[in-house]
C-alpha cells in the first residue's frame, strides 16, 4: 500500500481536527476544493465522522486523527532537527 492523493487528502482533513476539544466538529464548505469535499465523504463513509459533510470525529475518527497528528509532529520535528 502507498500514499495516494486521496489518502493525503483524508490525513489533511484528519490533521484539522482540535483533539483538545471533542465538541469542536468541522464542516465542509460548499466551495471547498472537490479532493477536500471527496475526503469527508470516504472519512464519513470509513466511520470516521459522523456525517459525511463535516461533524465530528468517531471513537474510531479520533484514534485515526491522533496518529495522523502525531505523525505529522515526529515528521515535522525530525525534519527539523
Amino acid at each position: 500500500m502507498s500514499y495516494t492523493p486521496e489518502l493525503v487528502a483524508e490525513l489533511e482533513v484528519l490533521r484539522q481536527f482540535n483533539l483538545e476539544n471533542l465538541q469542536e466538529g468541522l464542516k465542509v464548505h460548499h466551495d471547498a476544493s472537490p479532493s477536500t469535499i471527496a475526503a469527508f465523504e470516504r472519512l464519513y463513509a470509513k466511520g470516521l465522522t459522523t456525517q459525511a459533510d463535516g461533524g465530528y470525529l468517531t471513537s474510531l475518527g479520533r484514534d485515526a486523527a491522533e496518529q495522523a497528528q502525531s505523525l505529522l509532529t515526529i515528521l515535522c520535528e525530525a525534519a527539523s532537527a
